[in-house]
């Protein structure tokens, strides 16, 4: 009877295997399908996922043949979800993410903390400050893996929303848009930055009316500061007339100081210039730069997103 047993048990533990396998299989399908919508196209995707691109695109056709619909219009430069890989997007993360929260909660029971966490950040965010936190959350948590995205305000937020990001440094102007949470990590006014000769250098403030007729330098559309210096300035009854912009504060200072405009900088950027260019303090109204730690409401952040939210909190001052 022994062998009989034995080789029944070989056949039931081959049939859970070739189960858990084809899990596996379809479970890798809908990563790659997601990576493949989230970056627009095959190879990036490959590179996020860090597999060659022939196994990405051979997997996403399978899914494709497996579900009788194209999910891409391939037709273009960048590929495209069709209607069919619209509808499956949402479900697809549900699955992936289901699947994410069990391996943390069977981990969760032995100590553990694993998963990965999608972090989005501002082109002009400190890198030493974000380093160092990362650097602390790798040593506390070295089971989780980080990924970071670089890009403007605006679009880290709609990356947020739609689920491709699950936190980001954003710079925001008012408000948090509707469906984000978000924790306050700096506020500081805006200021003019003129290079010394300019007629504004020995003022020590000036009303925001007072540059309509100027031209400004600021970052681009699409980031905190941008909307900031828009909303004031609207406010102010006029629409900015902006003549330079660039993605780093210090750019826009270095324009200013050769006699381009007056730049429009936080406060502390300004002041780490002060040796080489004036600063005028801006009133009525004072535009404000807020840069924020968001998320998307609800319980959309896994148990890593939030021990980082928290990591961040903690060290923020009392």
């Amino acid at each position: 009877m022994t062998p009989v047993s034995a080789r029944s048990g070989h056949k039931s533990n081959s049939g859970l295997f070739q189960v858990l396998e084809l899990m596996l299989m379809e479970l890798r399908q809908l990563e790659y399908f997601i990576a493949v919508a989230e970056e627009g196209g095959f190879t990036r995707a490959a590179e996020r996922e860090r597999v060659a691109q022939p196994g990405i695109s051979a997997q996403v056709r399978r899914l494709e043949r497996e579900l009788g619909q194209v999910l891409f219009d391939r037709s273009g430069r960048v590929v495209r979800l069709t209607q069919a890989g619209e509808a499956l997007l949402p479900y697809a993360r549900a699955a992936v993410g289901a699947v994410a929260d069990a391996r943390v909660a069977v981990d969760a029971v032995a100590g553990l903390l694993r998963g990965r966490v999608r972090v989005g950040m501002l082109t002009a965010t400190p890198a030493g400050d974000l380093v160092r936190l990362l650097a602390g959350f790798h040593a506390a948590h070295p089971g989780v893996e980080v990924s970071l995205r670089e890009d403007t305000s605006d679009r880290l937020v709609a990356g947020i929303l739609a689920g491709a990001v699950d936190l980001a440094w954003v710079s925001v102007a008012g408000e948090v848009p509707a469906g984000i949470e978000s924790v306050v990590l700096t506020e500081q006014p805006l200021v003019g930055v003129v290079a010394a000769g300019d007629p504004l250098a020995g003022r020590a403030s000036v009303r925001v009316a007072g540059l309509r007729d100027r031209v400004l330098g600021c970052l681009p559309t699409g980031t905190g500061l941008r909307a900031a210096l828009e909303g004031a300035c609207a406010a102010a009854g006029f629409a900015p007339r902006v003549g330079f912009e660039a993605s780093a504060p210090d750019v826009v200072v270095s324009l200013a100081a050769h006699g381009m405009g007056v730049a429009i900088v936080p406060a502390a950027v300004a002041e780490a210039h002060r040796g080489e260019i004036a600063v005028v303090r801006l009133t009525h109204p004072v535009p404000v730069g807020r840069v924020v730690l968001a998320w998307r409401s609800g319980d959309a952040l896994s148990p890593a997103a939030r021990a980082l939210v928290n990591l961040v909190r903690d060290g923020l001052p009392g």
